[in-house]
């Protein structure tokens, strides 16, 4: 028998039905929407291999979802978006950044539902204004929490970025130096064009 703390399983069989072993009972994909919302932690477990199948069927559920009428949460720049990051090397940081991103706007989430409340009783505009702002708010932190992530990754402070101990710029000297070198460089390569032609 399970702990009270431990995940329900939910076992997925060949013909996809899915099985709650908490309540003996067969699901729905819907049923286990429910369970998120209500904060009911599982696993979703293939019947035949015992392999860990959580994330597919979380995806499959958020697939339906979103082919639900009316039901659209995911705008389309943002799948461009997420869709760009496979395969490129901010693949290993989104997850991450998906994750804060969401555990913020859920910390956030009552605050915003009472501000909410509170626009009800004023105008239609000022009901607009509160939660627009508290979104816009949101959107800011989260692009700030982003770019400091990036800013782990990058080798080189961003152009303009207020980095500690600003380098010093090169002496008129090296850049001159450096000047001669390459048009020497240059004037060498011309030379052995001229003898191959």
């Amino acid at each position: 028998m399970a702990a009270k703390d431990d995940p329900i399983v939910i076992k997925k069989y060949a013909n996809r039905r899915l099985y709650n072993t908490g309540t003996s009972t067969y699901v729905t994909l819907e049923d286990l929407a429910e369970m998120v919302k209500k904060g009911e932690e599982f696993t979703v477990q293939d019947a035949k291999t015992g392999d860990d199948i959580t994330h597919p069927v979380l995806t499959q559920i958020i697939f339906e979802l979103e082919n639900k009428d009316g039901q659209n949460m995911l705008p389309i720049p943002f799948l461009r978006q997420l869709i760009s990051f496979y395969g490129d090397q901010m693949q290993m940081i989104v997850p991450s950044f998906l994750e804060q991103s969401m555990i913020a706007f859920s910390k956030e989430q009552e605050r915003f539902r009472e501000q909410l409340k509170g626009a009800f009783g004023k105008t239609p505009i000022d009901m607009m204004k509160t939660p627009i702002k508290a979104l816009e708010e949101q959107t800011r932190r989260n692009v700030e929490m982003f770019q400091n992530a990036m800013r782990m990754f990058t080798p080189f402070p961003p152009a303009g970025g207020n980095s500690a101990a600003p380098a010093e710029p090169p002496k008129k000297e090296e850049k001159s130096d450096d000047l001669q070198e390459l048009k020497a460089q240059i004037a060498a390569m011309q030379r052995k064009l001229d003898t191959m032609s």
